[in-house]
């Protein structure tokens, strides 16, 4: 009989647990009390999982603990905790080396612990393991095994959800890799792939983000030419997109868990084995730099529009690092908010999919309430996140700007009508 327990009940923790549940004895675990309590009132805060289907889950088993202890019985142990970056854009590998070690004090002989943050090749065998080792006193790949399985969420998303997008996996011996395999495959939809060695796994996986990456660095120093040659980027992707094969990507403000962060853990571990990479950190320098781009050309639309700059209002729209999603994860607006602020500019943040704590929290920003939200009181508005309900926001900037023809709008999404704003990335 599987029992298994989940650790990290984030956005890629809690649809995995629910998936899981409908087959198997559950047990999510998180250290944080106030997550734990609001689960087992059937309410997700990422809202990746619904109240009704949480409370189904519920009903039929599934559990939430903070207490190490309740988890002892489980013989499957899956890690969905964070990896971000340091200060120094280094892996932060502190959440996954203490879930390590919280396992390792309650794994059982024949025990089996599947990781699916995002690492480095080889991390899990090298970091992972022996912390697992050291506090169990077992020893690897003969009383206990590991696998790897890494995370393909989607925030937000509600088509390609965790049981719809095909799963990659692995195991510390082929035995052991063909069991996770038969695992994943009871409640994949899609199917899986399994991966010849944990390394692989773990390649796959900070190279899909690492693609997409590049993919959008390239049409962001595009952006940055054209902007020089005084071209539309979007109308020239546009054109360049009725091409059969060319990629659509579209220039814009990289951020969240897995893009803005995955990079740097490929990067980190070739610097380790002596390869300097630079086509991904290239990458990377643009990417970062493109809020400051934006703040930038605001300005310049502000000046041109003859605002003094200092002490003016500017209205920024949205925080979160995707659309209709309340994931605030390494959003890089708030580049754009930092670099307004430092030209001395009174700046708003308006966001209703995002947690007012927890943006105070990360970011230090106070967001403002929509019945505060009066687009004639400010000098520019800047769309940063293309959330659905600001659909009804175009009207309203339209009638503003009727009148006061000195309104600057920057849409850095493309959401607006193009005649709507002065600018756009």
């Amino acid at each position: 009989m599987k029992a298994i327990s989940i650790i990290g009940l984030g956005y890629v923790g809690l649809p995995l647990a629910v998936a899981f549940s409908k087959k198997y004895k559950v047990t999510g675990f998180d250290i944080n009390n106030n997550r734990i309590k609001e689960l087992k009132k059937g309410i997700d805060k990422t809202l990746e999982v619904s109240e009704e289907e949480l409370k189904k889950a519920i009903k039929r088993g599934l559990e939430f603990t903070s207490n190490l202890e309740k988890i002892k019985k489980a013989n499957i142990h899956i890690v969905t905790v964070p990896t971000p970056i340091d200060e120094h854009k280094n892996p932060d590998l502190t959440p996954l080396i203490m879930a390590s070690r919280s396992i390792g004090r309650i794994l059982k002989k024949g025990g089996i612990v599947i990781y699916e943050s995002t690492v480095y090749p080889g991390c899990t065998e090298e970091v992972c393991v022996p912390e697992l080792e050291k506090e169990s006193g077992l020893k690897f790949n003969k009383d206990f095994f590991v696998g790897y399985s890494p995370e393909r969420i989607n925030p937000g998303d509600k088509e390609h959800t965790v049981t719809k997008i095909k799963k990659v996996t692995s195991g510390s011996t082929p035995e052991i890799a063909k069991e996770i395999d038969k695992l994943y495959s009871s409640i994949i939809e899609a199917g899986t792939h399994l991966a010849p060695s944990i390394k692989v796994a773990e390649a796959a996986k900070v190279i899909e983000n690492s693609q997409r990456d590049i993919n959008i660095a390239f049409v962001n120093e595009l952006a940055l030419i054209f902007d020089k040659l005084g071209i539309d980027t979007l109308d020239v992707l546009e054109a360049a997109g009725t091409k059969w094969n060319f990629l659509k990507f579209k220039p814009g403000l990289v951020g969240g868990h897995c893009i803005g962060v995955d990079p740097y853990y490929l990067a980190y571990k070739a610097k380790e084995i002596g390869y300097h990479p630079q086509i991904i950190l290239a990458g990377r320098r643009t990417n970062d730099n493109m809020g400051i781009f934006v703040a930038n050309k605001v300005v310049k639309l502000m000046i041109k529009k003859g605002h003094t700059i200092r002490g003016s209002r500017v209205l920024v729209l949205g925080i979160t690092f995707k659309e209709n999603c309340p994931d605030i994860r390494n959003s890089r607006v708030i580049d754009v908010v930092r670099e307004l602020q430092d030209f001395g500019i009174n700046v708003d943040v308006y966001d209703s999919w995002a947690d007012r704590e927890e943006v105070k929290r990360e970011y230090g920003i106070e967001l403002m309430d929509k019945k505060d939200l009066e687009i004639k009181n400010y000098d520019a508005v800047v769309l940063a996140v293309s959330h659905n309900e600001f659909n009804e926001l175009e009207d309203k900037i339209r009638k503003v700007k009727e009148k006061n023809k000195n309104l600057v709008v920057y849409d850095i999404k493309g959401f607006f009508d193009k005649n709507l704003v002065d600018g756009r990335l």
